[in-house]
């Protein structure tokens, strides 16, 4: 690691605990959870160290590639540091051919590790072959053999390092999505094997979903000492013995993480306003079928904690991970710009209808807007909940063309509300918009297992498993899954407008590159 991966801060001499966000995740910018949970813990005076494993796996696994038969892997192998570098250089950006090899090389590489494992691995994902990440038992199958982990070489010699050094005895985990699973708990069985006396905290969004839905008690008690569900800041101060002060609530401690080392042309600031979502009435929306409270922190303080930022880590873009950026805060930003240019997901809304206020924001250094149309049919929205209209996205979505605001729109399809004539409405909404949209994500509905749509209709078993967190449904129409997916490959995609956006998408890393293309 010492050729590509740069200096490391400097670890403290003692720190009680040490905070791991694993892999895999797109290696774009710094993981913002435990950022947060370091800031929280030092303004209570206890000290920590967050390690970002996702990168370093990635990094170490970039130098240290196995050997492939095959042109491509040849190519891949001789030109990864080049990539990487390239990818770091907004130069690159500007020519979509030259980005598309660079980033399918560096997949390519993690590819030809991941299948000596028996893993389908790239620079998002992560498929065991045999293990699922919504099986319990394949879970700790994978904390049994952590050695079978293909990131396992980096991840124990540098806890070990770490823990050396440290002295820590808590370790914390922050597992958010299903293609982090596997390796988490990989690590965690190296901790509780080589490290017996160390305590194993394992929390994040995902263990909070499954947590709410199956894991009221814990089912890895000989794995893990404590499950935390919901934000960490709290429950690792009460098991550390800190003293709980009110209203202290610093912005995220990124000091820990190489801004320069994440594979983007720019440092990348990631920034939560609020938990939650305020609007929380789509009907097919997990955040309202696990019952998240909506916490927003108010916009001056906002401001606030990104000029600190700025002033510590001079960022090329902030990145907002809001389910939707509340229309109080834009209103701020339009009115007392950011530090740096920036880009988040918001709502189709009034606001956004009108094109002033969308000239203000792209003032401010919005570039681009992530925001949910979902559909081209009235009733469906309606339906679904979302207390929009199609002629408002319309409206709002033109005037973010007009106002130089990217769009990335997300849209879903085969909800209980659509047939086969509500998504061709959908296609024709996309062609009259085609030249408004400049990037897209197509998404297939799943049903949450206690969402709104559960109650109502017969349903199974969607993915093999006790740990999945969606259900299998029969449309009350029969416009089942097997017909939205010919529907999707066979006449969406193909059309000539739809496909124009979807060559757009940066592979693997979507919407988080898609900002710094123009």
């Amino acid at each position: 690691m010492k050729k590509w991966l740069g200096p490391l801060a400097p670890l403290p001499q003692r720190a009680p605990m040490i905070l791991i966000h694993p892999p895999i995740f797109k290696p774009s910018e710094p993981p913002p959870g435990i950022a947060r949970l370091k800031a929280f813990l030092l303004a209570h005076g206890i000290s920590c160290t967050t390690l970002d494993l996702n990168l370093e796996g990635i990094l170490w696994m970039l130098e240290h590639p196995p050997q492939g038969n095959g042109r491509w892997s040849r190519r891949a192998v001789k030109n990864a540091k080049c990539h990487l570098d390239a990818l770091r250089e907004l130069k690159l950006y500007q020519n979509v051919d030259r980005y598309k090899r660079a980033v399918h090389d560096l997949s390519h590489v993690l590819h030809l590790h991941g299948a000596v494992h028996g893993v389908q691995l790239n620079l998002s994902n992560y498929q065991h072959h045999a293990l699922s990440p919504l099986r319990s038992e394949d879970l700790v199958r994978s904390a049994e053999n952590p050695e079978k982990n293909p990131f396992s070489p980096h991840f124990k010699t540098r806890i070990t390092a770490i823990l050396e050094k440290t002295g820590s005895e808590w370790v914390g985990i922050s597992l958010n999505f299903l293609h982090q699973a596997l390796t988490t708990f990989a690590i965690l069985g190296f901790l509780r094997r080589d490290f017996p006396h160390v305590k194993l905290v394992l929390g994040g969004g995902l263990i909070t979903s499954w947590k709410g839905h199956f894991l009221q008690e814990n089912p890895f008690a000989g794995l893990v000492d404590h499950l935390v569900q919901g934000r960490g800041e709290e429950p690792l101060l009460a098991l550390l013995r800190g003293q709980s002060r009110e209203g202290v609530h610093p912005p995220p401690d990124y000091s820990d993480f190489p801004f320069s080392e994440y594979i983007s042309p720019a440092p990348v600031l990631p920034y939560s306003a609020s938990t939650g979502c305020y609007w929380n009435k789509c009907a097919f929306c997990p955040e309202r079928a696990e019952g998240n409270p909506y916490i927003p922190i108010a916009p001056a303080r906002v401001l606030k904690d990104l000029r600190q930022l700025q002033l510590e880590h001079r960022p090329g873009l902030i990145h907002f991970l809001d389910n939707a950026l509340s229309p109080s805060l834009l209103r701020a930003m339009a009115d007392d710009p950011p530090p740096a240019p920036w880009y988040g997901f918001a709502r189709i809304s009034e606001q956004l209808e009108d094109l002033s206020f969308c000239h203000a924001l792209r003032k401010s250094g919005c570039l681009m807007l992530k925001t949910g149309v979902e559909s081209g049919d009235e009733a469906v929205m309606e339906e679904e909940g979302k207390g929009t209209s199609v002629a408002l996205a319309s409206r709002v979505i033109k005037n973010l063309r007009k106002a130089g605001i990217a769009v990335y729109a997300y849209f879903l399809f085969g909800t209980p509300s659509e047939t086969e004539k509500e998504a061709r409405k959908t296609l024709q909404f996309i062609v009259d918009h085609e030249h408004c949209i400049q990037f897209m994500n197509v998404a297939l509905f799943n049903m949450p297992i206690r969402g709104p749509h559960a109650a109502g209709l017969p349903s199974h078993a969607h993915y093999e498993g006790d740990l999945s967190l969606y259900r299998a449904f029969e449309h009350p129409e029969g416009w089942n899954r097997r017909q939205v997916r010919h529907f999707l490959e066979r006449k969406f995609k193909k059309h000539e407008s739809v496909a124009a956006i979807l060559k757009r998408e940066p592979p693997f890393f979507t919407s988080n590159h898609a900002p710094f293309f123009k």
